[in-house]
This record gives C-alpha cells, structure tokens and sequence, in this order.
C-alpha cells in the first residue's frame, strides 16, 4: 500500500465520510488523483465510494474495518508475524487485524500451513498462499463471513495446529475477553483451550467493552498483542495473569 493510501486511511479512522475536495487539499494532489486513490481502496475493500466521496462501513463486514484504525492493525499484525515460524501449522480466527496478519503471514513466512474458520481470510490469502490453507466447514454468516457450528468443532477435533491467533469485541476484568457472537464464541473458547499457545489481537479500543458472549478470562491466554494505548492497570492486570503483552513499537 502507498503512503497516500495510508494517510486517507488514516484521515478516515475516525469513521466519518471523507470528500474528494478536503482530501486533495490536505494531501496536496489533484482531485483526479484521490479519485483514483479512492477507487483502488474500494477494490481492496477498505472503503465504500459514495458521491463526492468515501465513507468506512460501521459493520461486521472484515474489508471494511480493516481501514479503521489501519496503521495501528497493521503494526499489531507485523508483531504477530514475528512470533510464527517457517512451516508452521495456525490457527486464525476472524477479524481485520487477523485477515491484516493473515496477509502478512503468507507473504513472509511462506510454507506455514493456515487453518481458519473465516471465508474472507481463505479468500483473500488462498491465491498467494505457498503453504497450505484449510477452511473449516460449518455454517455460513454472510456479513462477517465466519463459519460456525457443530461441523466446526468435528473439523477442529481431527486437527492440531501450534498457535491460534484471536481477535476479540471487548474485555473487561469482569468479565474476560468477550464477543458479540454466540456461536462464535462457542468455537473460540475451543479452540483457545485446545491450542498450545493462545495469541489475542487486538487494538486497545477494545479495553473495556462488555458483549454478549464470553471467549475466556485472562489466565486462559498466553499472549496479547495489542497498542501502545493500554493502560497500566491493565497491563499489570495481564502480566499478573501470566501473560506477556507486546506492544510494537511506534
């Protein structure tokens, strides 16, 4: 991705529909260029081109949430790169920094084997993939695209995999790591207990959201990557639970 393409991104984070005309002026190109700019980043599924301009869709849609916030996902996905070696067997659960890890994984650390439960992610790291990638079976949910279910879990009690990496809706000290997805919880706090090593991704936006549905508690995980913007309470939270937090570096 150019350096243009992330500065739109980033202007975007905020959610809010960005207009041709601002972005030309705060960039200092013609309007003609962040059209282009626009429309290359709506091919790749960052945003949605409206008129006069592009917005970030606030859904569960996995291409759309990856530009939200895109700088601090991408460091946090680089991070976890970092912690898989060559030919290696995953696990990677749903979510924009997973499907950002996902994209990273395939491009340098080329014969790992990926075992997901998301259709985006296969998708979109199946064609360039050297390792194998293996999509779990079950039933299909259109809008994030997970697969779920008891056909899940019979996929998953023939297959091993070293580490599984996990994105979360929300965490508190009450209530552990938690989603906004029933079912998918269900497959997760499986495979979090089955996995050797559990990793857990995500941006600190997260810290102190409650959802519906509980994945597991702190003590249950063995790493958490996230940004600079946890707090110390929490990180003294989580080291005490024996878990060793990486925060990339800025």
């Amino acid at each position: 991705m150019i350096e243009r393409h992330k500065n739109i991104l980033g202007i975007m984070s905020d959610g809010q529909k960005v207009v041709v005309n601002d972005l030309a002026e705060k960039l200092n190109v013609s309007q003609a260029t962040i059209r282009q700019d626009l429309t290359s980043l709506e091919n790749n599924g960052f945003l949605r081109r409206v008129h006069g301009g592009a917005i970030l869709d606030q859904t569960d849609d996995i291409s759309h949430r990856m530009g939200i916030h895109y700088e601090e996902k991408l460091k946090i996905a680089k991070a976890a790169v970092q912690m898989v070696s060559e030919g290696e067997t995953i696990y990677i659960e749903s979510g924009s920094i997973n499907a950002l890890f996902a994209q990273e994984v395939v491009k340098t650390k080329k014969t790992t084997t990926i075992i997901t439960s998301n259709a985006f992610i296969a998708r979109q790291i199946g064609k360039y993939a050297e390792g194998r990638v293996i999509l779990l079976g079950g039933i299909y949910q259109p809008e994030s695209e997970c697969l779920v279910g008891n056909l899940v879990r019979e996929c998953l009690n023939i297959l091993n995999f070293s580490k599984a990496f996990i994105g979360v809706d929300g965490f508190s000290e009450s209530t552990g790591f938690t989603g906004k997805d029933m079912m998918r919880a269900e497959i997760n706090s499986e495979i979090i207990k089955k996995s050797p090593e559990t990793y857990i991704l995500t941006d600190s936006t997260k810290f102190g959201k409650i959802n519906l549905a509980k994945y597991c508690d702190a003590k249950d995980i063995e790493y958490l990557i996230t940004d600079m913007n946890l707090s110390d309470k929490l990180m003294n939270l989580f080291k005490n639970n024996g878990v060793k937090v990486i925060i990339p570096e800025s």
